[in-house]
């Protein structure tokens, strides 16, 4: 077997945990599908609900209760009074794994009635944190994949003695989760959900397979099989991938069963470089959601519904009531693709990777470090998440330059974490020595496109400046080689290098 260059290491785990860790990592996206698409209450029986959500038989005239008033702070409240409603969803590896409690795939999702969006943001699993979950305010940190197992373990099975009373119990791995998470993106959660992998396969497989496209094809010769090995003759990664081998997907639209799904959520050494990146994996985990949320509201679902039950009742547990999952089925079951905005926090964008040292956490580990130490910037750019409308609508070229001191690529990631709002980015401009304390958006349009001006002026906290044309006949003079002259070009001052780097 000939050798290729390895790759940069991803993990310290083993092969073995490293397989329970990738096998759970899209089981968390079916539920959210399931909940927008299909009503349960009171469908079957009562075991079931109480497996679900908690709730036993005594609950029901409460249910009933709450389902014509829904009390204040409650899901249906929220969305009936134009209140968003924040769910973390939670996959984790199950009791078939070594490290059952592990969420593989973290991804908070915001409910917004006011413009009836939705948006998805995915927080990939190797984000080192902190995690402050102990009465005794010890100092533990790791991957942001462990807080929901601090919280599932029981006090001194795991983790030492003692944890916050609010971390303990049935809920305690998704409320702890909730927090950490809740750190990191300045989301303050309204409920969780926690499934594992079997769930999201026999779903899947119990609305007869999904419908999803793929904009490039997907090859993975290193993807794991059940059996400490890998698939279809596959090879460990950084070897180099005998013909045939691994999993393959072709590009295009395509209808694929549980375990295939499976596959394209989990797969992380792709031979394509556009699909092995945490963003494009994270994009396929979104993608997956939609479509089952789609194919759940579709006729052929209803009349599986008992099949459906049967998938997830021991494999998701959850803090909604049942009167939230109705409100969730009536809200958002019928909402078009255009009302999803998918967002991924990644090394592309507002996070750095590092293996080896010189990073956040272990220096043996491969970890994801926040460029801003204090989630300040992370905190503001998810704020700012539902764009108006009206400024994508408008199209505008925007580009960008770098003016700051102290970072070579700010522009670049800058252009990377606005990708997913919609606009129409025209890149970034060679590095040059034009630098500058204050950004500044130059304004090539004579005012054409006004709710971008005031969406550009807010989101950067910087004036935006009408420019002249240059000469009689109408012409601009460009801010720098290669620059536009038919939309904004923002130059990032060092003041906004400031915010994004978390430096006051």
């Amino acid at each position: 077997m000939s050798r290729a260059r390895p790759r940069a290491r991803r993990s310290r785990y083993s092969y073995t945990t490293r397989l329970s860790r990738s096998v759970s990592v899209i089981a968390a996206v079916f539920l959210l599908g399931v909940l927008f698409g299909a009503s349960i209450v009171v469908v079957r029986t009562v075991n079931f609900v109480h497996t679900l959500t908690g709730q036993g038989p005594t609950d029901v005239v409460k249910i009933v209760q709450q389902a014509i008033q829904p009390p204040p702070g409650s899901v249906a409240y929220k969305l009936q009074n134009n209140q968003p409603v924040n769910i973390l969803i939670l996959g984790v590896g199950g009791q078939e794994n070594d490290a059952p409690y592990l969420s593989d795939t973290l991804m908070a999702v915001t409910l917004d009635p006011s413009t009836k969006r939705v948006v998805q943001t995915s927080v990939p699993r190797d984000l080192w944190v902190k995690i402050d979950a102990w009465t005794d305010g010890r100092t533990y940190s790791n991957k942001i994949n462990t807080a929901n197992e601090v919280g599932e373990w029981k006090d001194g099975q795991l983790f030492p003695c003692c944890k916050k009373p609010e971390y303990q119990g049935r809920d305690g791995g998704g409320h702890l989760a909730e927090t950490v998470v809740e750190n990191v993106t300045g989301i303050h959660f309204d409920r969780y959900i926690t499934v594992d992998f079997v769930a999201f396969r026999d779903a899947v497989d119990a609305l007869q397979g999904v419908d999803i496209h793929l904009d490039s094809p997907l090859d993975d010769c290193h993807y794991p099989d059940y059996h400490n090995g890998y698939i279809n003759h596959g090879v460990p990664p950084g070897y180099l991938c005998p013909a045939g081998s691994g999993i393959h997907f072709a590009a295009g639209d395509l209808h694929v069963n549980g375990e295939q799904a499976l596959e394209i959520a989990r797969s992380r050494d792709a031979s394509e470089p556009e699909q092995a990146t945490d963003f494009a994996r994270a994009k396929r985990q979104q993608v997956i959601v939609n479509a089952i949320r789609k194919k759940a509201v579709s006729v052929n679902a209803i009349l599986n519904l008992d099949s459906l039950m049967n998938a997830i009742q021991n494999n998701v547990k959850t803090d909604l009531t049942v009167n939230d999952i109705q409100t969730l089925y009536n809200w958002g079951g019928k909402l078009p693709d255009s009302a999803f905005v998918k967002i991924a926090l990644t090394n592309t964008d507002l996070l750095q990777e590092h293996f080896g040292g010189g990073g956040c956490g272990d220096p043996t580990a491969y970890v994801l470090c926040p460029i801003d130490p204090s989630y300040g910037y992370i905190h503001d750019y998810l704020a700012h998440d539902l764009v108006d409308p009206a400024a994508v609508q408008e199209h505008a070229h925007l580009q960008f330059l770098n003016a700051t001191r102290g970072s070579d690529d700010i522009d670049d990631r800058t252009v990377n974490s606005l990708r997913p709002f919609g606009f129409n980015l025209a890149g970034t401009l060679p590095l040059n020595l034009r630098l500058q304390d204050h950004t500044v958006i130059l304004d090539y349009t004579s005012g054409a496109f006004p709710a971008t001006s005031t969406w550009l002026s807010t989101y950067f906290q910087a004036p935006v400046q009408p420019v002249q044309p240059a000469s009689a006949s109408g012409s601009f003079q460009p801010v720098a080689p290669g620059a536009i002259t038919d939309g904004f070009v923002v130059e990032l001052g060092q003041d906004f290098h400031n915010r994004f780097y978390g430096l006051g």
